[in-house]
């Protein structure tokens, strides 16, 4: 159901990191709205400078929240999520083979012609969205 949603999200015109994160980032005192502002500069790999994809920054966050650390010595709480950043990055470059948004597209997004990113991205992102969001849930479930 979550993967559909984040593929919708994507569709509907909200970038790959909110489609992910607001879709996954579902937990108590964390509404939809604030979900989406927070990941809005994650978006064309972090603010379009082509860095790290913005469907696998959206699971970073979607970890970070369900298990991260928010005091400096819960050392079981950092390493777990760590553990999981490192897993959710090795099964998407498994499938994909980068986790970096200009390795993704082919090309960076700000020297290439604007019409040509569109139709880039039309054809690219929505595997990475889902992508992402298959492999959130399975180490959701499994954690």
């Amino acid at each position: 159901m979550k993967i559909t949603k984040a593929e919708k999200c994507f569709s509907d015109g909200l970038n790959c990191a909110q489609a992910v994160f607001s879709t996954h980032g579902d937990r108590p005192g964390l509404d939809t709205e604030t979900a989406l502002k927070i990941a809005s500069g994650f978006g064309s790999g972090m603010g379009r400078l082509c860095e790290t994809c913005g469907a696998v920054t959206g699971a970073y966050m979607a970890i970070g929240l369900r298990f991260g650390h928010s005091s400096a010595d819960d050392l079981e709480a950092k390493i777990k999520t760590y553990g999981l950043v490192q897993e959710f990055s090795r099964r998407f470059k498994e499938r994909n083979q980068s986790t970096l948004c200009e390795e993704l597209l082919g090309f960076n997004m700000n020297t290439t012609d604007k019409e040509m990113v569109r139709q880039r991205v039309k054809i690219v992102c929505p595997k990475l969205v889902k992508d992402s969001a298959e492999i959130l849930e399975e180490l959701l479930k499994d954690n």
